[in-house]
């Protein structure tokens, strides 16, 4: 009988380990590997360009891919949850997240979070949704998100993942580019990980020059901070080239650090500091580049659980780093309350200066 049930027992046990080395090798077989380097495809091109005399809005917005409401936690943050509860949820959510959108009728939105096909959201193809109900807009779409099969937490796997940055603009866009940033985990680790990325948007300004829009969203829960350095780095040889080149250059998304100007300690809260989260660092912002923010409104909030007023850890995130030929008139954030996202959008209205 002792022979019969240890034999049953290394019979399972590798069972289990051929199928998930099946799994791992199925898995990295069909990793996403995008090169260094993507061109990227423009959907509804529109004619309108910038002008020098007139300001223009961009909104910046990391949607949570419908899925992290008030209601809801992340297993990354320290909760339980690794998804929308519903189709349904997760379609009121984009739906009031698009009803926000109309309202502030921006020129141009970044969005981070949003998803193609994805068991977190339950399946609901979010770019083509907002393509179709923000028609007026031209769109460009990358993936940095992209894996058959995330198998955590084990109570309920996240499963399939693509996802990405879906920019939206009212102004006609020469060019659409993505930037693969570095920084990977260890394998097999990075097979399940985002592949971090910005997507780079030239749009030509009337005076033959060119304004370089980014749309970005740096990583959060690398340990040590250690890739998001690595990140850090690549953006600021970036900066320096567009510096050199002497064009418009405006920054925008989720940064994944506090940013500059702004403090925590104005926002009330129970819990203490979030080992995930750092402050930019002070030495990063390039000479005269200018920080476009609202130090006012928080911007994210901490998702290890459900949101309540007072308690979840609060800090601002998200904004837009801006070169010197750039005026910045306003910067406003709206206090949804983290009703639909985990995040709150930041609005800027901007002017090109004349050189």
């Amino acid at each position: 009988m002792k022979r019969l049930i240890l034999r049953i027992v290394l019979f399972i046990v590798s069972s289990a380990i051929i199928v998930f080395g099946a799994f791992l090798g199925y898995v990295s077989l069909t990793d996403y590997k995008p090169n260094a380097v993507e061109p990227l495809l423009i959907r509804h091109p529109v004619s309108e360009t910038i002008s020098l005399a007139k300001p223009f809005s961009i909104t910046t917005f990391n949607i949570g891919y419908g899925g992290l409401d008030a209601s809801q936690d992340f297993f990354m943050d320290g909760g339980t949850m690794s998804g929308s509860s519903s189709l349904a949820q997760t379609k009121r959510n984009i739906e009031a997240i698009t009803a926000t959108m109309n309202q502030l009728n921006s020129d141009i939105y970044l969005l981070q979070e949003v998803d193609v096909v994805a068991t977190r959201s339950h399946q609901m193809d979010e770019v083509n949704y907002f393509i179709e109900k923000l028609p007026e807009y031209s769109s460009v779409f990358a993936y940095n998100y992209k894996t058959p099969w995330v198998p955590i937490p084990i109570t309920k796997p996240m499963g399939r993942a693509e996802s990405g940055l879906l920019s939206l603009s009212k102004f006609h866009i020469d060019s659409q580019t993505r930037y693969d940033l570095p920084g990977k985990e260890s394998w097999p680790v990075q097979l399940f990980e985002l592949d971090r990325a910005f997507v780079e948007m030239k749009l030509p300004v009337r005076d033959g020059k060119e304004l370089i829009l980014l749309n970005l969203h740096l990583s959060a829960y690398d340990k040590g901070g250690t890739i998001r350095k690595q990140q850090l780095d690549f953006l600021s040889q970036y900066i320096e080239q567009q510096i050199a080149a002497g064009n418009y250059l405006i920054i925008g998304g989720d940064w994944n650090h506090t940013l500059p100007g702004t403090d925590s300690a104005k926002f009330p809260t129970t819990q203490t500091w979030p080992k995930w989260l750092q402050k930019l660092p002070e030495d990063f912002t390039p000479k005269d580049f200018k920080w476009a923010v609202n130090s006012d409104v928080p911007t994210v909030r901490t998702i290890d659980i459900p949101y309540s007023t007072g308690v979840n850890f609060l800090a601002v995130i998200d904004g837009f780093l801006v070169s010197p030929n750039v005026e910045v008139i306003n910067v406003s954030a709206e206090n949804l309350q983290f009703a639909h996202s985990d995040h709150n959008p930041v609005t800027a209205t901007f002017k090109l200066k004349s050189n």
